[in-house]
């Protein structure tokens, strides 16, 4: 009986929960897509998942690498690098802490995609 503890905001648990997007995240980066395709930008997306990052590719047209990723850092340094936009050269467009600033605050019709 002495051997009983108990456990409150175990950090393995939670880690283990947040491996993609959350419903409320993916529901806002869905409603950005569908803006965008609706726009003609943005043509199809795919998700990728790793040990570090979960993103949300965006495609232009069926090519091999994705124009724009927006990431889920899961183990960012700063607090700041916890959401990413990145463009298809891996290159650091925007950061924040917040999602949903990110993407309200971003002006995706100004972004150009690359060729």
């Amino acid at each position: 009986m002495n051997n009983i503890r108990l456990i409150i905001n175990n950090e393995h648990f939670k880690s283990e929960k947040e491996k993609f997007f959350i419903k409320k995240e993916l529901q806002s980066i869905l409603n950005l897509y569908a803006k965008m395709v609706s726009n003609g930008s943005w043509k199809d997306y795919s998700f990728t998942s790793g040990v570090k990052e979960v993103s949300f590719n965006v495609y232009q047209r069926a090519s091999d690498k994705p124009v724009l990723r927006i990431l889920k850092n899961l183990k960012p340094k700063y607090l700041n690098e916890k959401y990413l936009i990145k463009d298809k050269n891996g290159i650091i467009l925007k950061k924040s802490e917040n999602l949903n600033l990110l993407i309200n605050k971003t002006s995706w019709n100004k972004l150009r995609l690359v060729k």
